[in-house]
Formats: C-alpha cells, structure tokens, sequence
C-alpha cells in the first residue's frame, strides 16, 4: 500500500499511485525496517526538479524495479522542500561519500537512520558511467546483509565527519571583508560576469557585498563586478525573457541554457539585488528587471488573498525539459511578420540558445545589442524597441496557450519571509504601493496560518526550523520600516528571542539548523547555498534589533557569532559573503530616528534612499530625523531634499 495519497505535499501526492510501498518519514517505516531486517531507500526531491520527474518515470514507475524495492526494503520519499532538515544531513552524507550532492537524492539507510550508501539519480540500467538503479539497488541490498558490522561503523563514522567544527578565537576585524572582496573579484568572470565556471549559479550574498562596498567606498572594480554579472543574467536565458523572473541557474558559463525551474528564493534575492543596484546605478535596465521579477511573483508565485508560493516546475513532463519555456525559428516566423521576425530573432533567437535534446527549439536571450539591430536592419531605434515590446507581448501570450508547468502553491514560512522583505524593500526603492500592501498582506496572512500556541511552522504540520524564524523576523522588521506599526517591531523581538532560545549554540555560539537533533545532528553554517545563510542574515538581525532596541544581549550575540564562523568565511569569501556584510554593518549600520509620521514625505525620502546597513526607529512625530552610524550621531534633518543629499553623502571619506 502507498501512504502518499493524503500527505500535503504535491511532490510526495505525485509519487502516491506508484506501485511502490512508499511511507512518508515516519517512526512506523523505521520500525517496520527494525522488524523485518531490512535496509531503508530514502528517495528526496521536489516537484519542480526535472531530473526527479525522470528517476521516477524510468525507475519508480518500472514494475521490475518497484518489486525490487518492495522486497528488499522500506522505502520513504521526502520532499526536499517541506523537510529541508532531513535532506541537509543525507546531502551532506552523500557528499562526504564522494557522490555528489543534487536531486533526486537516493540514500540507503540501516533501520537505524545511518546511511551507508547513496548518490543522485541513477538511470534504471547502465549508462553513461552511471551504474544502473537496478544493479544498485540488488548490490546495496547484498552488501547490507553480509557486511552488517562494516556497515554500521562506515556510517557513524560518516555521520560524525557531519557534525560542525568551528575552530575558536576568531576576530572581529573588519579588514577581513576588503580581504574577502579581492577573494571574491578573484573568481569573477570577466567574460561573462558571475563567479566561477559552468554550473554558474547566481552568488546574491557576493552580489549585495559589491554592491554595499561600491557604495561606501566607490571602488570601480566592485562595481563593474556587480553590473558586469546582472547585466549578463539579465540578457541571458537564465532571465525570462518574456514572463520576468529568473530560472534556477545555468548549466553553461555564459547564463544561456538555464535548469527552468523558478523558485521562491531565487527570485527573492534576484529582487533585492537589481532593486539595490538600480538604486545605485541608476540603470533603468536594473530597474524593468526588478519590475519584472514582481510581475512573475504576481501572476505565477502568489495566491491573491496573500501569501507566495513555493516553486514554478522547469517542465511539463519528464520527457519535455523546458519546452513550456523554449521556441522554434518556426514559431516565429508562423507568429511575426518578415519585418517583425528580422528584428526579434536578431534579438531573442540564436543557436548558443539551441537545447542539446532537440536542437530545433532555442533558449530566448539577448542574442544582439540594439546598436547591432539597427546597423544590420536599417531601422531607428523607436521602431526597433516597439516591435521588441510588442513582440514579447505576443509570446507571451502564445505561451500561455501551452500546459503551464505545475506551480507548487505550499506556503512555507522561510520563503514567504524572504519574499516579504525582498517586495517591501522594492517598494520603497520603486515606489511600488501595490507591491508593498500586497507583502504586508502576505505577512500577516502567514503570522495567521503558520504561528500557534506559541510555535512557529515551517509548513502546516511541520515545526519551523532556523529559516523560519530568521527569515520572518527578517521580514517583521521590514514590514515595521515601511508602517511604522510598533506591532511588527513588537513581534519581531519575539521571533528573535525565541530563535535565539530554541537554536542559539550555548557552547561555542551561533545558531543551529533545527531545535532538536535529527539522525544525531544539529548543524551549523555559515555559508551561502546560494542564498545568504540564515546564521549570516541572523547576525546582521541581530545589529539590527540591537540598535532599534538597546538590548545589548542582542550585540553579544552577534560579537560570538563573528568570533565561530570566522576562520571559515574568511577560507571561503564567496560561499560566506553575506558574512562579511554582516561584519561590515557591525561598524557602518545607520541608525535613523524618524521622528515624523510613517507616511510623511521625510519619512518616505529616508526609506526610498539606498543604505546598505539599516535600521529604523520610529518616534514621537516632531517633523525631523536623526541619523547616526556607529557611536556617531548628527544634527537633526528636517527637510526632505537635505535628507535625501545628507544619506547619498554622508560615507564619503569614511574609510570602509
């Protein structure tokens, strides 16, 4: 019998008329594997994962291979998304075993939750190097039964190789972040901006660091770093060049060919990074993107009575990678006259974009520069940008004639979180109002759905995890930035109190993953994957609420986190950047005293302004604002115009 048909996520529904005995993580499926001697497949993914979609349609679906499972073990599917906490530690594991790391996951565990053996996907019979899932599957069952004693020693020694070291005594020293930023721009691709090679995945956490250092010190080697890399994403195929919004990552080093799924997170720091750089920059392309990204979190990602959702899936089915998302030269020339067809396929359509399955339908990209279009067609520019405009507008609408891939509507608290901030933020920058009543009704509607009893959930039924409460006090005190509500900054102390009582590290400092240990661990990191680090963002929450509150629990806090995860950043700029954010506001946050109404003019100039390190107490409405950085405090600012050129100013010549 298959337990999957009433779980609540889609991923695990999907796999419920598989032949399979499937059990969802469940004390019962461990002690039936206690009771019958037999070793546990674990199966995780998610349902916008295209190469899961594969595995269970070649393997899950096969009735020779699901026979197979049956008898030889106990076997669970999780969803990736809904326990990130289980999937962590068996990621880690599989790592450790030189397997890689990826979805889906397949780990073979003794009854005991150890794992012994696991990789990626396997096809269901050799191929390509990859053993087949068969011949796995027969040899993991044979090596369980015979070699029980190595079995059970390979994987407590594998599961204590997991558990967090972090080598005491580090500093607080602020020159450690221009030292990670050379480390940084080390790896930057000056061809096709990003950090590193093929798979090129967006950095967010390196991306605001260059951001924030250009701004305080004008360095142009972190700005060109910073447009270099979204202007390349923004043109590539990894950018929806139709709908908004950004796929999961690129498969090759140019942002072509992206894996399609779109996810929550994503999106969410894609937004704060184009809103930040427009801010910045002032490059209106920076700006249509960030436009764009709410335009997809709108119409794709969010229910409209509040809330977004969780992933938009890269494909209709396993056997159609990206063909919601992808075209034929055909289809333009059925769609665009001749004159229409020249420009938009000079633009859009070109062979770098070609899929290696069917090379015939293309990745949308910005293939050619305007400058090049109007050389090579003799056309003015306004005509040029009016056929693109109206070009992308019919196919959008073309494509949603196709079966949309399926949308993941769980409400996860960490996402919603991350969405909240990333929006409100928006909203101050681009003076989006829309977007911003729409967050603040998003947050409350989650406030209301997933905190009870005096619990958070990560989802309905599932208890939160550090995500959860970071990324919602994150979003708390956004929501008290832009209302003003005492509430939001009320409940945001809450949330921050109660992570720090449920995960805070007595010991050595720094948050754990979980509240309690799963299969043995507590994890603890500092690095970016890619999103920034919930312990990362929690340190910069903690200056934050340290200087909106004068709690100096808050300050020591933050202090013995710089201290743990310090020798690790420091080895590893890149996957730590946010870190060294952090560490940088431990010495230039802003703190701004708005005395004046949430909806004055000087209050909207304070919060429309770029300030890399922030935070914002709200008092008495005396019609001025108080700036203060670090132990410094300046003259009350009363008029809106001398605001805004005071915080554009105001760094120039420190020393950052």
């Amino acid at each position: 019998m298959n337990r999957l048909s009433h779980e609540k996520s889609p991923y695990l529904r999907h796999a419920a008329k598989q032949k399979i005995d499937w059990y969802p993580w469940s004390d019962e499926a461990f002690d039936r594997a206690r009771q019958e001697d037999k070793p546990v497949f674990l199966s995780s993914g998610a349902v916008w994962c295209h190469w899961c979609h594969v595995m269970a349609q070649e393997s899950f679906e096969d009735p020779e291979i699901a026979d197979l499972l049956n008898k030889q073990y106990i076997c669970i599917k999780i969803d990736r998304d809904e326990r990130p906490d289980i999937d962590r530690r068996y990621q880690q594991a599989v790592a450790v075993m030189g397997h890689g790391g990826g979805w889906p996951l397949s780990v073979f565990l003794s009854p005991d939750r150890m794992p012994f053996f696991g990789g990626t996907y396997f096809p269901p019979a050799d191929m390509q190097g990859r053993p087949g899932f068969k011949k796995v599957l027969e040899k993991a069952a044979s090596y369980y039964s015979t070699n029980r004693t190595e079995v059970l020693t390979y994987s407590q020694k594998l599961l204590d190789l997991l558990k967090p070291q972090y080598p005491g005594g580090g500093e607080i020293n602020r020159l450690l972040t221009s030292e990670s930023v050379r480390g940084i721009l080390s790896a930057f691709d000056t061809r096709n901006g990003g950090f590193g090679h093929s798979p090129k995945f967006p950095m967010p956490g390196a991306l605001t660091l260059l951001i924030n250092r250009f701004f305080l010190a004008k360095r142009e080697s972190e700005g060109n770093a910073v447009k270099k890399t979204l202007e390349a994403m923004a043109d590539g195929g990894i950018h929806d060049q139709i709908g908004g919004g950004f796929h999961r990552y690129s498969v090759d080093e140019a942002w072509i060919i992206p894996h399609f799924e779109k996810m929550a997170d994503d999106n969410a720091w894609h937004l704060r990074n184009y809103t930040d750089a427009y801010a910045v920059f002032g490059n209106e392309y920076f700006r249509d993107v960030a436009e764009g990204i709410i335009k997809f979190l709108r119409d794709v990602l969010s229910d409209p009575e509040g809330g977004f959702y969780a992933s938009q899936d890269a494909d209709v089915g396993p056997e159609d990678e990206g063909g919601y998302f992808t075209w034929t030269e055909e289809d333009f020339r059925r769609m665009f006259s001749d004159d229409e067809y020249e420009i938009l396929s000079l633009h859009l359509l070109d062979e770098r974009g070609a899929m290696h399955q069917d090379q015939s339908r293309k990745v949308l990209f910005v293939s050619t520069a305007l400058q090049e279009i109007i050389q090579r067609t003799g056309k003015d520019i306004q005509t040029i940008q009016s056929v693109i405009r109206s070009g992308k507008e019919k196919l959008l609408a073309a494509r949603k004639k196709r079966t949309t891939p399926f949308v993941d509507r769980t409400f996860y608290t960490s996402l919603n979180g991350m969405l909240v901030t990333s929006c409100l933020k928006a909203s101050r920058i681009l003076g989006d109002a829309d977007i911003r009543g729409f967050a603040l009704k998003s947050l409350n509607r989650i406030l209301q759905m997933h905190s009870a009893g005096g619990e958070l959930f990560h989802t309905e039924g599932v208890k939160a995890v550090l995500d959860d409460y970071i990324y919602l006090t994150e979003a708390l005190i956004a929501a008290y930035e832009v209302s003003g509500d005492h509430s939001y900054l009320h409940r945001a102390v809450e949330c921050m109190d109660a992570c720090i009582g449920k995960f805070w590290d007595e010991e050595e400092g720094g948050f754990f993953d979980t509240e309690t240990e799963v299969i043995g661990l507590r994890l603890k990191s500092i690095e970016d994957i890619p999103h920034p680090s919930a312990n990362a963002v929690g340190i910069l929450l903690l200056l934050q609420l340290y200087s909106m509150t004068g709690k100096v629990q808050y300050r020591v806090h933050a202090e013995t986190a710089f201290k743990v995860f310090s020798s690790t950043a420091k080895d590893s700029p890149l996957h730590a950047a946010y870190y060294f954010c952090a560490l940088e506001a431990f010495s230039m946050m802003m703190k701004l005293t708005i005395q004046a109404k949430p909806d004055s003019q000087l209050a909207n100039t304070a919060l429309a302004s770029f300030i890399p390190y922030l935070s914002v107490v709200y008092e008495d409405d005396k019609g001025f604002v108080v700036p203060c950085i670090d132990t410094v405090c300046y003259e009350p600012i009363r008029d809106p115009e001398e605001l805004k050129k005071f915080l554009r100013e105001v760094y120039s010549g420190r020393d950052s």
